[in-house]
């Protein structure tokens, strides 16, 4: 059991690790508290609060590891290689492929409640 919640451990410093040296990952927050407040003033059904913890926290879990790939290179080799510029190209496009599509969703669910509450 000590080795189970010592992996809780182990996950919260690579959270706080990333919040405090990616900027990006603090970026990501940011724009997640921000939903967060407008979904709370904009008053979301049950179901779109599910969708919107599920693109935040699926945003979150790729800059983490989009981070780790970055560190994983740079553990290889401190030269510039093509594969390793490609690796950590291709990690940040998985990034901002999930962060644009959590933008659309969220801008499909809330768009929507903005423009009836003007009515």
């Amino acid at each position: 059991m000590r080795k189970f919640f010592k992996s809780f451990k182990f996950a919260m410093a690579g959270i706080i690790h990333c919040f405090t040296t990616e900027r990006n990952f603090k970026i990501h927050v940011s724009v997640a508290i921000t939903v967060i407040c407008a979904g709370l003033l904009t008053g979301l059904s049950l179901f779109e609060w599910f969708v919107i913890i599920v693109f935040i926290g699926g945003v979150l879990a790729l800059e983490l590891m989009n981070s780790a790939v970055e560190r994983m290179v740079d553990l290889f080799t401190n030269e510039w290689h093509p594969l390793a510029k490609q690796a950590k190209d291709l990690a940040a496009g998985a990034v901002l492929v999930f962060a644009l599509t959590s933008a659309i969703v969220g801008l499909l669910i809330f768009i929507p409640k903005w423009f009836s509450l003007t009515n």
